[in-house]
C-alpha cells in the first residue's frame, strides 16, 4: 500500500436535484440499491441513449416490517425507458441479485437476460413460478459481447456460489469493472479461482470506474479457504449421536456439497427440506455442479424409517425466517421434532439486520436439548466476500481512477474507500453515495451528476408498491398495542345517544372495568361539543376517537389503533 491517510470520499446531498441530458458519449453510473444495506442490488448503466442494468436483487424484512414478504429496487427511474433497455446481466445466482427480475419483467417480459448456466438455471425456474418464459443469452468467463452500445467481458470470480461472473463494460466513455459478490479463494471447491490475470490485465488497460464489492470491507486480513471448513463439519458429524440437521442458503451449492461427502463418509442418508432447496438443489445437481452419488439423497418418506443415527436433513431458513423449515423446527411446528441428542448445524453467514430472529432459533433448539454449531462455536462457515486484505490486493493491481463501492451497509462501504484511498486513489475520486445518485464518467473522469428516485419498494403477498409506511406504522401499533373498536348507536336529530357504547377490543389488556371509565369520558366530550350545532357522523367519529385516545394515553399510557362506528336511528 501506499502511504495511509484519511479516507475523505465524495459524498451527495439529500438536497441533489435530478441529472441532466447526458452528454454526448458520456456514461451514467445509477445504483438503484444494494448502497446502504445487504441486499436489493441493482445498478443501471446509461450510453448512447441505451440502458443496461447489473443485477435485480430483493431485500428481506426486518422485524419492524411486519406482513412484507421482500423489498425491491424502485423502478420508477426507468420505468419510462424500458424499451431502452438491451439486457439485464446478473452476476451471479444469488436471491440479493436475482429476486427482483421478475417483478422487472412483469413491466416489459423481453427484457434479454445475460448471465452464465447456472444463474439462468436458478431465474429461469424462478421466472416460471411466476409465468414468465424469459429471453436468455448464456456466457461464461472469458467471453467478449456487445449488448447494444455496451462492449461486455465477463471474467470468472469466486464466491459461495458456482458460475459467478465480474463484468468489464466498455464504451467510449471508459472502462468499468463491477466486481460482482467475490472473494480471492485461493483453493475453491470447485477449482474456480477469481480471475486476478484477468483483473491485473483490466489495470494495464485502464480501468476509469471500479464498482467493487464492500461486503467484508470491515474485516481485516484474507478469508480462509472453503476447504478449511472440512475438518470442523467433519467432526459433526463424527460425534452427532442422533440427527443431524443442517441449514444452509438455497443456492449454496459449495456448502451443501461439503455436507453430501461428509454425509456419504459416515454413512449416512440426506434429504432436503424446504421447496427452494429441493428446487435448487435439483437444478445444480443436474448441471453437473453438485456431485450427488446414487442413493445419497433420499425421500423424507424413506428418511423416516431409518434409525436418528443414519439421517442428515438439510433445510432452508438459515436466516431466521419466520416460515422456513428451521424456524418451524424451532417452534414445535413442524413434523420433525427436534429433541435431545439432535445436533443443528448453521451453515451460513448472518446477514445484518437477523441477528435476533436467528438468536431466537439458536435459544429454542437449545433449549428442546439439542446441540447447535454455528459459526460463533466453530469453524463451519467462511464469508464468501472479499476482506480487506484482498480488496487493498484489487486495488493495487487495477489501479483504478475512479472507485464506486457497492453492496453494503454505510459501515462497508466507508471501509472500502478508506482501502481505496490507501492504496492510492484520489479521494476525490472515491464516491460513498446512497441509492439514486449518478455519477457521470465523462473522458474518463467521474462525478456526481444527480439523484433519482430510489425508494424501497414493499412487496406485501402479490401487492407491489402498495404497502406504505403508514400503513407498517399501523402493524406495528397493532402487534404492541391492540385495537379497540368503539360502537356508538346515536338519535340523528338529536345526536343522542340511544344505547350504551360497545367496546370490542382485541390485543388490548387492561384491568377490568376500564369500559364504564372511558365510556363516561367519550359521554363528557359528547356533551362539551353539543354546543357547537349540528355535527356529520364523520365529526363525531373523530370526536369519540379522539377522546378515547387522549384519555388512554393520559390515564393508561397506552396508544392502541381505535376505530370508531357511530350508527344513527
Amino acid at each position: 500500500m501506499r502511504n495511509a491517510r484519511t479516507a475523505k470520499p465524495a459524498r451527495h446531498h439529500l438536497e441533489l436535484p435530478a441529472p441532466g441530458p447526458l452528454k454526448k458519449g458520456a456514461l451514467r453510473v445509477t445504483p438503484l440499491g444494494g448502497l446502504g444495506e445487504i441486499g436489493r442490488n441493482m445498478t443501471v448503466f446509461e450510453h448512447e441513449g441505451k440502458l443496461l442494468i447489473v443485477d435485480c436483487g430483493v431485500l428481506f424484512p426486518e422485524e419492524n416490517q411486519p406482513g412484507i414478504d421482500v423489498i425491491l429496487p424502485d423502478f420508477s427511474a426507468i420505468r419510462s425507458r424500458l424499451a431502452d433497455v438491451v439486457g439485464i446481466v446478473l452476476t451471479h445466482g444469488h436471491e440479493d441479485h436475482i429476486g427482483g427480475v421478475p417483478y422487472l419483467l412483469r413491466e416489459r417480459a423481453d427484457i434479454p437476460i445475460i448471465a452464465s448456466k447456472l444463474t439462468l438455471a436458478f431465474i429461469t425456474a424462478k421466472l416460471e413460478e411466476h409465468r414468465i418464459k424469459p429471453q436468455t443469452r448464456q456466457v461464461k468467463e472469458g467471453d467478449r459481447i456487445d449488448a447494444g452500445p455496451f462492449g461486455l467481458e465477463f471474467l470468472a470470480v469466486s464466491h459461495s456460489i458456482p458460475d459467478g461472473l465480474a463484468v468489464a463494460i466498455r464504451t467510449a466513455a471508459g472502462l468499468v469493472l463491477h466486481t460482482g459478490d467475490f472473494k480471492m479463494d485461493q483453493f475453491p471447491l470447485d477449482g474456480r479461482t477469481t480471475d486476478l490475470p484477468g483483473f491485473a490485465r483490466l489495470g494495464d488497460e485502464g480501468v476509469d470506474l471500479f464498482l467493487v464489492d464492500s461486503t467484508n470491507a470491515d474485516v481485516p486480513g484474507f478469508m480462509i479457504p472453503e476447504e478449511d471448513l472440512a475438518p470442523a463439519i467433519d467432526q459433526v458429524f463424527r460425534t452427532a449421536p442422533r440427527r443431524i440437521v443442517v441449514s444452509s442458503f438455497a443456492s449454496h451449492v459449495h456448502r451443501i456439497q461439503q455436507i453430501l461427502d461428509a454425509a456419504e463418509r459416515h454413512g449416512r442418508k440426506v434429504a432436503f427440506v424446504g421447496r427452494s432447496m429441493v428446487r435448487n438443489m435439483g437444478i445444480a445437481a443436474d448441471l453437473g455442479y453438485l456431485r450427488i452419488p446414487d442413493g445419497l439423497v433420499v425421500e423424507m418418506k424413506t428418511l423416516e424409517k431409518l434409525p436418528a443415527t443414519d439421517i442428515v436433513l438439510v433445510c432452508t431458513g438459515s436466516q431466521g425466517e419466520p416460515m422456513a423449515a428451521l424456524s418451524r423446527m424451532a417452534n414445535k411446528d413442524h413434523v420433525i421434532d427436534i429433541g435431545p441428542g439432535d445436533t443443528v448445524l448453521l451453515a451460513s453467514s448472518l446477514i445484518p439486520g437477523n441477528e435476533n430472529a436467528i438468536f431466537r432459533i439458536i435459544n429454542a433448539f437449545t433449549r428442546w436439548g439439542a446441540n447447535v454449531v454455528h459459526k460463533g462455536n466453530a469453524k463451519v462457515h467462511v464469508s464468501g466476500h472479499a476482506s480487506a486484505g484482498e480488496l487493498a490486493y484489487c486495488y493495487n493491481i487495477l489501479r483504478p481512477t475512479a472507485v464506486l463501492p457497492v453492496h453494503g451497509e454505510w459501515r462497508h462501504l466507508t471501509a472500502n474507500a478508506a482501502i481505496a484511498t490507501r492504496t492510492g486513489i484520489d479521494e476525490k475520486q472515491v464516491f460513498v453515495v446512497e441509492d439514486g445518485v449518478s455519477i457521470d464518467l465523462v473522458a474518463g473522469r467521474a462525478r456526481i451528476s444527480g439523484r433519482v428516485a430510489a425508494e424501497q419498494i414493499l412487496v406485501d403477498g402479490t401487492t407491489m408498491g402498495v404497502a406504505t409506511e403508514a400503513a407498517l406504522t399501523d402493524r406495528r401499533v397493532l402487534a404492541e398495542e391492540g385495537a379497540i373498536t368503539v360502537l356508538a348507536i346515536m338519535e340523528h336529530s338529536s345526536g343522542r345517544l340511544t344505547e350504551p357504547l360497545e367496546f370490542f377490543s382485541r390485543g388490548f389488556v387492561e384491568e377490568a372495568g376500564w369500559e364504564k371509565t372511558a365510556t363516561k369520558t367519550i359521554e363528557d366530550a359528547l356533551r362539551n361539543e353539543s354546543a357547537a350545532g349540528s355535527r356529520s357522523r364523520e365529526d363525531v367519529e373523530a370526536l369519540i376517537t379522539r377522546a378515547l385516545g387522549r384519555w388512554l394515553t393520559r390515564r393508561h399510557r397506552r396508544n392502541p389503533v381505535i376505530t370508531t362506528i357511530v350508527v344513527e336511528e
